[in-house]
């Protein structure tokens, strides 16, 4: 697994396209046709993993297979992403595994500039930056929540840097010897489960590598409704990671429920004070808990200056995006709260 382990890939390697998709009727054929129009003059393969959608996702899928020799089209019963993935895995032939997923568009030049990343880098997996974008003003705030590191912050991949090392890749373009060496995506865990095989690429010596030319449209989530459950879900499944890899973990991941529980405290504080419990504490203790305070006043100044001076938008859209930027990182911080304490069980994202 390690750079130097990997043998050479040919100048143009076949690549074979994995889309798992439920209930995406909406994107998938956007999807399938970006990855068809490749500029890549290789061999191509696309095998679809389609789980029990309710809409019009498996006949959409399947007809556009009927048309073309190079989509394979398999069943994934249970309807999760790993094991969605897996299943496609399962399915295909060629050296090099390209991440899809049915919210996602690649750019033309996408597979021809990840074959070079990997062939320059030796990189076990490579991927570059997520490009959020939405057509609605409320998606074009979600996007721009997405994009802004006030946002989700953190991971290369959400806003852009220079070509490096990373902890992991957005989507990801895989060598097939780490499916071969490290038996694919786990399939208990039905959110983070990318991160999660790129720490096992790490720990046994690959690399994992950072392009900002490989750039991916990624359309998020229409809803408050949606929004909310997405990162509700995503929350829980990360304590879930947490609990199993502990400090391999980020510390960033602590910031939204560490903003819950202060929140959650300065609510307290000020019940306390409207309804006078706290004029029989001591003056010290006064001065103190109304401390308690700050770290939120802080968060509400840090997002009414984020919304005030985004660019490039309507008074609309920019008042969506304070409001979006919140939505998320509680919703995500109570998450992981819930999924620290009890685990992530049987836990699903009710937004697909």
């Amino acid at each position: 697994m390690t750079p130097e382990g990997l043998p050479s890939l040919p100048e143009r390697p076949g690549v074979s396209y994995i889309v798992p998709v439920l209930n995406e009727a909406e994107h998938v054929a956007s999807a399938i046709t970006t990855v068809l129009d490749q500029d890549y003059d290789g061999e191509k393969e696309i095998v679809v993993a389609v789980g029990p959608s309710t809409d019009e996702t498996t006949s959409i899928v399947t007809t556009l297979a009927a048309g073309d020799p190079r989509i394979t089209v398999v069943e994934n019963p249970p309807g999760d992403t790993p094991s969605g993935l897996n299943a496609a895995v399962a399915a295909t032939q060629h050296a090099v595994i390209v991440r899809v997923d049915a919210h996602s568009e690649l750019t033309p030049d996408y597979t021809a500039a990840a074959i070079d990343t990997l062939q320059t880098t030796g990189a076990a997996n490579c991927g570059g930056l997520m490009v959020a974008r939405g057509k609605t003003p409320f998606q074009k705030a979600v996007a721009r929540a997405y994009m802004s590191k006030v946002g989700l912050g953190g991971p290369a991949y959400h806003s852009g840097d220079e070509p490096q090392e990373a902890e992991s890749a957005y989507l990801g373009v895989y060598r097939r010897e780490v499916f071969e060496a490290l038996s694919g995506f786990d399939s208990t865990l039905r959110r983070g489960q990318d991160w999660e095989l790129n720490l096992r690429i790490r720990e046994a010596g690959g690399l994992v590598w950072f392009d900002p030319r490989l750039e991916v449209t990624y359309w998020p989530r229409s809803s408050f409704k949606k929004i909310m459950q997405q990162f509700h879900a995503t929350g829980i499944w990360r304590a879930e990671i947490v609990r199993r890899h502990g400090s391999k973990n980020s510390l960033r991941y602590l910031a939204p429920p560490l903003l819950v529980v202060g929140v959650t405290a300065s609510a307290i504080e000020a019940s306390l004070q409207l309804t006078g419990k706290t004029r029989t504490w001591p003056r010290f203790v006064r001065r103190v808990s109304s401390l308690i305070h700050v770290p939120s006043l802080a968060y509400v100044s840090a997002i009414a200056g984020a919304a005030a001076t985004a660019k490039d938008c309507g008074p609309r859209e920019r008042a969506l995006f304070g409001i979006v930027l919140p939505t998320m990182h509680l919703s995500w911080g109570t998450g992981f709260l819930r999924g620290l304490v009890t685990g992530a069980g049987s836990t699903t994202d009710k937004s697909r």
